[in-house]
């Protein structure tokens, strides 16, 4: 295993160009391709096959796997080859055939944080801002400007819309869509159909019980039935000293300029054992 001083290795196959910086103890495997103003901190280890494309910047500690690509131009028909950029945190995960690509012309950066888990096939459009210790599961994919909060769990097969924002410790379920904000610590399934809190991810991440209570009945306030959120979110706050989580989830919601998911049109269908 490298130590912390050790010089970079790189494979004899891989093609790394000028403008290449890596740091102590990277490793380059086979068949990778470095191209651009890109910088790679230390311990990083892209495995084989990997494609990095500048201006791409990345940090310390993450692993690429074969046919990962991160730094790939935009999607976009409007992008005329403009310097856009790629910025990466330490300890992430980009397993085979994860893309990220790089900001659009009417953009700038695609931002990923730290101790983010990127399965097979996922996608990240331009301009992505991911938070910290998301999943992103195998062939989901991320449109352009989509926002991703803090341990948030998007499972595998959904798919996002562009500038769509999704609150932290929020999940999707597998083969679910959004093209509406999934406010945080829910659970989301089908076309945008909020179903209950996210009880199981809340206690693994230390939330204690009354702090769920707390949102759960606030869920139940504002997407047991279908109504004027607006009004939901008023009986909300008249109903004295809510919990920061609460607030946040409020926030959220009134910050929305897509609109937000909406409740099941069946009351009572809380999630408990996601």
């Amino acid at each position: 295993m490298s130590g912390p001083t050790a010089a970079p290795q790189v494979h004899p196959s891989a093609v790394v160009g000028a403008g290449v910086e890596l740091g102590a103890g990277v490793e380059v495997g086979p068949f990778c391709l470095l191209d651009g103003r890109i910088r790679i901190g230390a311990r990083t280890r892209l495995i084989g096959h990997v494609t990095v494309l500048g201006d791409t910047e990345m940090g310390e500690d993450n692993v690429l796997h074969p046919n990962a690509v991160v730094g790939g131009e935009p999607q976009e028909l409007a992008y005329t080859g403009g310097v856009r950029y790629v910025r990466i945190g330490d300890r992430n995960t980009f397993r085979e055939g994860v893309t990220i690509h790089r900001g659009s012309e009417h953009g700038a950066t695609t931002v990923i944080g730290d101790d983010n888990f990127f399965m097979q096939n996922a996608h990240a459009a331009h301009d992505c801002r991911v938070g910290n210790a998301a999943i992103i599961a195998g062939g989901a994919l991320l449109a352009g400007w989509v926002e991703v909060g803090d341990r948030v769990l998007v499972s595998g097969n959904c798919v996002v819309h562009q500038f769509v924002r999704i609150g932290r410790l929020a999940l999707m379920r597998g083969l679910s869509r959004t093209s509406r904000d999934v406010p945080p610590f829910c659970v989301m399934d089908l076309t945008h159909t909020l179903r209950g809190v996210n009880v199981i991810g809340l206690r693994r991440a230390g939330v204690d019980a009354k702090t769920i209570r707390a949102l759960r009945d606030a869920f139940g306030v504002v997407f047991g039935a279908r109504r004027n959120l607006k009004n939901a979110l008023a009986q909300l706050e008249s109903a004295g000293v809510v919990v920061p989580e609460v607030a946040e989830m409020i926030a959220f919601i009134r910050a929305s300029r897509r609109g937000v998911a909406f409740g099941p049109r069946a009351a009572g269908s809380d999630v408990v054992d996601e």
